[in-house]
Formats: C-alpha cells, sequence, structure tokens
C-alpha cells in the first residue's frame, strides 16, 4: 500500500474526484482490507508522519495493520535504476521511486495507490516490466483500491 491511499483515507478536499476516492478508500479498508496481507514501506510511514502532512495522526492509526516491509539494499539500488532508466521520477531516495522499488524487491503481488500519474499508469508499465526483467524482478500490478474490490471470492 501506498502513501496516496491513506491519504486518501483521510484528507479533507471537497472536490468531487477527492471526495469520490475518500469514500471508495473508506469502503475498501472497511470491506476488503481483510482480504489481503497489508504492507507499508518505511517510505510511507515517512511520509504520513511528516509534520506538514495534513490528517497524520489518522493515516498512521491506519497502517498500523500493515507488515512494515524494510528499505533494504535491494529496494534502494531498485529506486536508483528506476529513476536512472527513467521509469520513475526523482529523487531516488524517497517517493515514487521507493514505493515502487519496495513493492518489487519485497515480490508483492499488487501496489494500492491513488498515483495515477506515476504508479498505476499503464503507460509505463511496459517501461517498469522491461526494466525489472533486466534486474531479474517481477513488476507487482499497480492498482487503484477500485481494482481490487471482491476477487470473485478466490483468495488474493
Amino acid at each position: 500500500m501506498e502513501t496516496s491511499f491513506f491519504s486518501a483515507c483521510v484528507w479533507d478536499r471537497k472536490d468531487p474526484l477527492s471526495i469520490s476516492r475518500q469514500d471508495g478508500s473508506r469502503r475498501w479498508w472497511v470491506q476488503e482490507r481483510h482480504r489481503h496481507h497489508l504492507c507499508v514501506s518505511a517510505e510511507v510511514i515517512r511520509e504520513l508522519s511528516d509534520p506538514s502532512f495534513r490528517g497524520s495522526h489518522d493515516a498512521l492509526a491506519l497502517t498500523a495493520e500493515a507488515h512494515l516491509l524494510p528499505l533494504s539494499e535491494d529496494v534502494l539500488g531498485l529506486a536508483k535504476l528506476f529513476v536512472r532508466e527513467r521509469v520513475m521520477p526523482g529523487p531516488e531516495e524517497q517517493g515514487d521511486a521507493v514505493h515502487v522499488a519496495a513493492a518489487v524487491a519485497h515480490g508483492m503481488a499488487y501496489l494500492l495507490t491513488w498515483n495515477v500519474k506515476h504508479l498505476a499508469n499503464p503507460n509505463k508499465l511496459t517501461h517498469l516490466r522491461r526494466v525489472c526483467v533486466r534486474a531479474g524482478y517481477t513488476v507487482p500490478n499497480l492498482v487503484t483500491p477500485d481494482f481490487l474490490w471482491d476477487l470473485g471470492g478466490e483468495e488474493p
């Protein structure tokens, strides 16, 4: 799970898209989270802990149910590779590059995000897959919460 999901759960924005994402995220959290092994990286915790992050306390409380993925040398190395290969924007030691690298390095099946510009973006997927295959990794499905609603009764 990536920072934007938790942000959507707690933000106070009033535009229609934000309200829709907040509603969808909160409903997913209540109805679907128990069907998945929840994980967050230390980068998510760092971002949500920033004093300027509105709703930090509530967002961090949600992460308490998730397993913490460490930022290993593999994760940080992949993040550098993603930035160098222009798959993800910099900086290489934090942000989107680290979110994807953590999911890839730890073998996650999914990365849940609302970031459709850099993460759940089908236009970037081919390039990301190519870079990961060269490095010996498999790419997780980078998806928004609406993709992970009841997978037909199958275990995730």
